[in-house]
């Protein structure tokens, strides 16, 4: 229910807060002192279109916050973690109106989309005039008003769940169909490539460890040609170390004759020739190992570039070869067993029609049975609301061929204003004061079935007599019992049986060069005196209280 409402610088308002508590809640005040400004500043926090229009003159902004307390269970928790906000305790909208027009939305502090804070504020308001009967005027919630009546909520959630397995069996037996014709249509070029990649038998990360190896003979091989040439220079057939072991030793014979000067050239020719050797067995062994094998760089290349060929062929990566050869195995096994997976499939999804249909069609035959009920319900009410000669009608068409997420059904509000008249649709048949009263006879049997916590009845007493105007208050008041009802209302019998009373006031402030728009809560003394203003008008006459205390104990 609505616990708080706090109202600044919209249009005469400059600040108002007001707390709210459940039953029914009368709102009064002669024309014109901004009963439809208090109206239009919540709609604003539910979510409806701004308009600079709508920020005080001389304010840069408007504010309008809406505090509700919500119970555990209600639905609109649900659409809170939905959009991804704080769902726990009590639920806050706030609505910011810039002069120039644009808006500012939050819910429990946390920025929304305007199209977020009026889904929520759905869920929470339904706000119902001569002109706004949305509840009635949008035919597609006739049928969630009937299942709600009904108790069919959690049926008509089965078949949704239903019709949704049914699409998705369908939609695979599609996929599956296209699937098998495609690959029938390539089926040669599908068992050339899995022949050929089977073949080829490509690895992960064959690629690059063949490119490593590549690199490295290619660098052996380098390298290899080069050691030869050196090998040759230092020990082929024009090795300088046979002519310098030769100088050595005749140097060698010439040491004992003159070893000062002989000493020095003796020892520096034995060690270069021990480095040259050291060098021809360094040589031989890197040449060794840097031997390979020509026909191995060969082949390898041949496997690298088959498989780099490969992956052009089949527009992939040579890494992603083995997937495409897994994917071109499955398409050549669906070839094998195609007709049989179909087959499977087309099962499948015959069987989830079945089901579907088995299951809306028992929920087509209780919305029928329920919808007698409703018209009997709501038809008890019709009288005392002076439709006597006007019949409601629960209007159910049901399309076997056109099954959808909820149903076979198309469920309409019919009337009929009077007898031997024929029916039609409640938008088109019943005039605004007739639509308002059905409505409210509807609103009644539904209590608390199908209905936001909070409804709000605007001047929907308009334009009928004092009878007429007791039987609505009644019935608000019923309603008041069930749900939080708020009646902006020119009735004093409507007035009188209210749990709750605030009047709207004009104001002359600073001076008296502005006006602003007051809201204030009435004592029982007050509410008498209000009553009697609406019976007497202008002048309040003591005949005039008197018959406000009546009409308050007679509500009692």
């Amino acid at each position: 229910m609505l616990a708080h409402l706090s109202i600044r610088d919209i249009v005469l308002i400059d600040k108002l807060d007001i707390d709210l508590r459940p039953r029914l809640t009368a709102l009064t005040g002669e024309t014109g002192a901004g009963k439809s400004i208090v109206l239009d500043a919540f709609a604003l926090a539910l979510g409806s279109r701004g308009a600079g229009s709508l920020v005080r003159s001389g304010a840069e902004q408007g504010q309008v916050v809406a505090s509700f307390d919500v119970k555990p269970e209600h639905p609109v928790r649900s659409a809170l973690k939905k959009n991804g906000l704080d769902s726990d305790g009590e639920l806050i909208l706030r609505r910011v109106q810039l002069a120039d027009g644009k808006t500012k939305s939050f819910v429990n502090d946390q920025p929304v989309t305007v199209q977020v804070l009026r889904e929520i504020g759905r869920e929470l308001v339904e706000i119902h005039g001569q002109h706004d009967e949305r509840a009635l005027i949008d035919t597609a919630t006739h049928r969630t008003l009937l299942d709600a009546f009904a108790g069919l909520t959690g049926r008509a959630v089965n078949v949704n769940r239903l019709w949704n397995l049914w699409r998705a069996a369908e939609s695979t037996v599609a996929a599956e169909r296209q699937r098998l014709q495609r690959a029938m249509a390539e089926a040669d070029f599908i068992r050339h490539a899995v022949n050929e990649l089977t073949a080829l038998e490509p690895q992960p990360g064959e690629e690059q460890a063949l490119a490593e190896r590549r690199a490295q003979l290619m660098r052996a091989e380098k390298a290899a040609d080069d050691l030869r040439d050196a090998h040759e220079t230092l020990a082929g057939a024009g090795s300088p170390v046979p002519s310098l072991s030769a100088a050595l030793r005749k140097l060698e014979r010439r040491v004992a004759d003159a070893p000062d000067l002989v000493g020095a050239p003796v020892k520096a020719l034995d060690q270069a020739l021990q480095a040259l050797e050291e060098a021809r067995a360094g040589l031989e062994s890197a040449l060794l190992i840097a031997d390979f094998d020509p026909k191995e760089l060969e082949k390898n290349e041949e496997r690298l570039f088959g498989l780099r060929a490969a992956a052009r062929k089949y527009a992939s990566t040579v890494e992603e070869l083995p997937a495409v050869a897994a994917r071109f195995k499955a398409d050549l096994d669906s070839l094998d067993r195609g007709a049989e997976k179909l087959e499977a499939l087309q099962k499948a999804s015959a069987e989830a029609e079945k089901n579907y249909r088995a299951e809306a069609g028992a929920l087509s035959a209780a919305r029928r049975k329920a919808g007698g009920s409703l018209d009997v319900s709501v038809n008890e009410e019709l009288a005392p609301l002076k439709l006597e000669r006007a019949e409601f009608l629960t209007q159910i068409e049901t399309e076997m061929s056109q099954p959808g997420p909820d149903g076979f059904d198309r469920v309409e509000f019919w009337v009929r204003t009077n007898p031997g008249a024929r029916p039609g649709p409640l938008m088109k048949v019943a005039s605004g004061g007739e639509l308002a009263r059905f409505l409210l006879a509807l609103k009644v049997v539904l209590a608390d079935r199908g209905s936001a916590p909070t409804l709000v009845f605007d001047e929907i007493d308009t334009a009928v007599g004092g009878a007429v105007s007791d039987a609505i208050g009644a019935r608000l008041a019923r309603l008041g019992e069930k749900v939080q009802v708020f009646s902006v209302t020119h009735a004093p019998q409507v007035a009188a049986r209210a749990d709750h009373h605030f009047v709207v006031e004009k104001e002359l402030v600073d001076g008296g060069r502005r006006v602003t728009t007051r809201v204030s809560a009435l004592d029982p003394k007050a509410k008498r005196e209000e009553i009697a203003r609406m019976l007497a008008g202008a002048e309040v006459t003591e005949e005039a209280r008197r018959a406000a205390e009546r009409l308050i104990a007679a509500a009692a």
